[in-house]
């Protein structure tokens, strides 16, 4: 790994946590001046399992050099910072034309959630997943429970004083086929609690009784997973908040999933809008195409605004709510629009051009942003969020 040079050698974490702009500036040379970022920037794989394999060893070599610890805590193996950093580490990634590792799509959903309601997990188990040596899947969705979480039936019964055990089944796990442990929200109340009788607890992927079955995508990657759940015994301090606190914790979740998660994305999303200039202007594009360009650029900018306000709430510490519903809406439409626009754009290449692992990953791509507008809440279910708590709309009349 490179070390630090001339005037960066001589600079402590301490000054990367007060002065952000420090931090942009040396990590911008630190990328720059990369002997291996040419091999970053240009690995392409044809499975989930092999991305994710890659992404884990450019995390260690981050992690060793500090790069990406900071805006996580000391107490979980960071730097110190915050949300503003973890901006400007996007940031500069897509800048360099580097791509975002992959397990930091699940880390900035989950991470957020150990960091408050259970610390002490974090402690343990952040810096393994900030080097590349751990990640987590989010096991939320079930088949009869999408984004109506409030209906799931997975159930986790007390064990004597120290224990629960764990029945039932959840679906679309994200990164579920490669995870070392998994984020379940589990039903601890009667059905009829509803929102009130959830738990939130980690369980290891490996633990007895627990099937991880990948899920084939439309691209063949394997990048969700189905998990069956049969007397799974998991110890008391695997919590994530306390008993019945399952629903606060998917709340704090969701704000980050929606903000922070969004203008990492988003990041992505003009990394990939700027490959997609250079080839119109290499191989010429016409005018249809780069006025559909502009129009998506606007929305791409106008997505990354709002979720770049939502990310400086968070950094205040402010808790986000109803609102990050609209960076919900913004990002997933940008995310979709700029995957149809390569399509449009490259599109003989795409769906007739020969296999190499770059052009299987743009079609992966694709495919995969097919559900930019339904993970994490579908479309339908932001709006209707929007309608009752941000514009107090009247409720929708329903047929007898």
């Amino acid at each position: 790994m490179s070390a630090p040079t001339g005037d960066s050698a001589l600079r402590t974490s301490r000054d990367y946590v007060s002065q952000v702009a420090l931090y942009r500036q040396d990590f911008r040379h630190y990328l720059r001046n990369l002997d291996w970022a040419d091999d970053w920037r240009s690995a392409a794989f044809t499975t989930a399992e092999d991305g994710l394999a890659h992404d884990a060893g450019v995390l260690a070599r981050l992690y060793e050099a500090g790069w990406n610890r900071y805006g996580w805590p000391e107490s979980a193996g960071g730097l110190g910072g915050d949300e503003i950093h973890r901006a400007v580490y996007y940031e500069e990634l897509g800048y360099a034309m580097l791509p975002v590792p992959a397990q930091h799509w699940t880390l900035e959903t989950l991470g957020p959630a150990l960091l408050k309601f259970a610390p002490d997990l974090a402690a343990k188990h952040v810096p393994g997943y900030l080097s590349g040596a751990e990640w987590w899947g989010q096991s939320f969705s079930e088949p009869e429970s999408g984004s109506d979480l409030a209906t799931l039936r997975t159930r986790a019964v007390e064990d004597g004083d120290n224990a629960f055990i764990v029945n039932g089944q959840k679906i679309w796990t994200s990164q579920g086929p490669t995870a070392t442990r998994l984020l379940a929200l589990v039903r601890t109340g009667a059905p009829e609690t509803r929102h009130r009788g959830l738990t939130m607890m980690m369980v290891d992927a490996d633990a007895p009784g627990v099937t991880i079955r990948p899920i084939a995508l439309a691209s063949g990657r394997r990048e969700l997973a189905e998990v069956f759940f049969d007397d799974v015994r998991v110890p008391r301090e695997r919590l994530i908040g306390d008993v019945g606190e399952g629903w606060a914790v998917a709340m704090h979740l969701m704000q980050y999933e929606r903000g922070m998660y969004g203008y990492a994305v988003l990041t992505k999303v003009f990394t990939e809008l700027s490959r997609l200039r250079e080839e119109m202007v290499i191989h010429g594009a016409t005018s249809e195409q780069r006025e559909k360009f502009a129009r998506v650029y606007v929305d791409v900018v106008s997505a990354q605004a709002r979720t770049a306000t939502t990310v400086r709430r968070l950094a205040r510490g402010e808790s986000v709510g109803a609102d990050s519903s609209i960076d919900k809406l913004l990002f997933g439409r940008a995310e979709k629009e700029v995957n149809d626009l390569i399509l449009d754009i490259q599109r003989d290449q795409i769906i007739a051009g020969k296999g190499s692992a770059k052009l299987d990953t743009l079609r992966a791509e694709w495919w995969y942003s097919r559900a930019a507008t339904i993970m994490g809440g579908t479309a339908e279910v932001q709006r209707g969020i929007i309608a009752d708590h941000l514009l107090g709309l009247p409720k929708e009349r329903r047929g007898q």
